[in-house]
């Protein structure tokens, strides 16, 4: 009797676990089939901020390469803005390429070299595209704000020198951190079998792929601090300049006043994406499921997009320049969908190239 009850207890144990897998298959099931439909989802957001920021920043190097070789040279805000938009292309097609290469080709991710080439084209395309648009705040406040100090002077007679210096001593930064990253992958070569990470110990790969994120992430910090110092200075500079303007001349505003606005305005658009930028690679870094594991770890990743889409536009209408040239596009695309007569074109055309 006794072993007819073992055998019976055995037997709805065996039960117990078979039906318990079955629920754990049709949980995974759903679970694969759910993440699916996300992963559509975020592909086709991704799709939209690469196709919108790739137009914005593409726009921004055609109407300064065109004002470029019509007039024989180059203001530096122009220089400043062709490089950043061809730097924040590169950055588009990097986040769009790693995003297809997890779906399509997961097994990348177990090759170190592959992980390295990763990294250092990320950490160079995202330094200029940083650090260009760093420079551009630091024109922008060493041209308008107004100190009586001697050493501001001469950054500002001098301002062309500074953010030639201030690029080249980013690229020390820049070097460091791809020191920093082969020293680190270095390391995890010689712990793996050849190239490839041990499986064995996925937490210990996780670990090692955030160590490499967060010194990435923290370059990024400095340059963010250096627009942050700039925005309380530029504030400082406008209250003292309307403070010496309310005795001449009450409600009234000046160039200089415009001026202090407008930069104002881009820096704290700047720093607005800035920051959702800078805040989305430090949640990467201190999620536990670090790539894209789950619906929020991609819509993390997805709002890394909005900074080099989104503040092209913002240059966009920041610059007379770009401002013009985009109304006189729109005029052209209006004019092909009510079919403008030859007349009519060579009217915007000849406009474009007067903005």
């Amino acid at each position: 009797m006794l072993w007819i009850f073992e055998k019976q207890r055995y037997i709805g144990l065996e039960l117990c676990i078979t039906k318990t897998s079955a629920v754990m298959l049709y949980t995974a099931f759903v679970f694969q089939a759910m993440g699916a439909t996300v992963r559509s989802i975020f592909t086709i957001i991704f799709s939209v901020e690469f196709l919108t920021g790739n137009l914005g920043n593409a726009f921004i190097m055609l109407v300064n390469c065109v004002d470029w070789v019509r007039r024989r040279k180059i203001s530096s805000v122009s220089q400043i803005l062709t490089a950043l938009a061809i730097s924040r292309i590169g950055l588009l097609w990097l986040l769009y390429l790693e995003w297809w290469e997890f779906l399509l080709y997961p097994s990348l991710w177990t090759n170190l070299e592959s992980v390295r080439r990763v990294n250092i084209a990320w950490a160079v395309v995202s330094h200029f595209s940083i650090w260009l648009a760093t420079s551009l705040s630091i024109f922008y406040f060493l041209k308008i704000a107004n100190f009586s100090n001697s050493g501001f002077f001469y950054l500002k007679w001098r301002a062309r020198k500074v953010i030639s210096g201030t690029l080249l001593l980013s690229l020390i930064l820049l070097l460091v951190n791809i020191v920093l990253i082969n020293t680190h992958i270095d390391i995890w070569m010689d712990g793996s079998p050849g190239n490839t990470p041990d499986h064995s110990s996925w937490r210990n790969s996780t670990q090692h792929l955030r160590c490499l994120a967060f010194i990435n992430t923290m370059f990024t910090f400095i340059p963010f601090a250096v627009t942050l110092t700039i925005f309380p200075l530029l504030i400082f500079s406008l209250w003292r300049h309307l403070k010496t303007m309310q005795g001449s001349a009450p409600g009234c505003r000046d160039a200089s006043t415009v001026a202090h606005v407008k930069a104002l305005q881009a820096v704290v658009a700047f720093l607005l994406l800035y920051a959702i930028f800078f805040l989305a690679l430090l949640v990467e870094v201190l999620s536990p499921d670090f790539l894209y594991t789950n619906p929020f770890m991609s819509f993390v990743r997805a709002t890394t997009f909005v900074f080099p889409s989104v503040h092209s536009y913002v240059l966009i209408l920041g610059d007379t320049r770009l401002r013009q040239a985009t109304t006189v596009v729109l005029q052209w695309l209006r004019g092909r969908a009510t079919d403008v007569g030859p007349s009519d074109l060579q009217t915007i055309l000849r406009s474009f190239c007067r903005f």
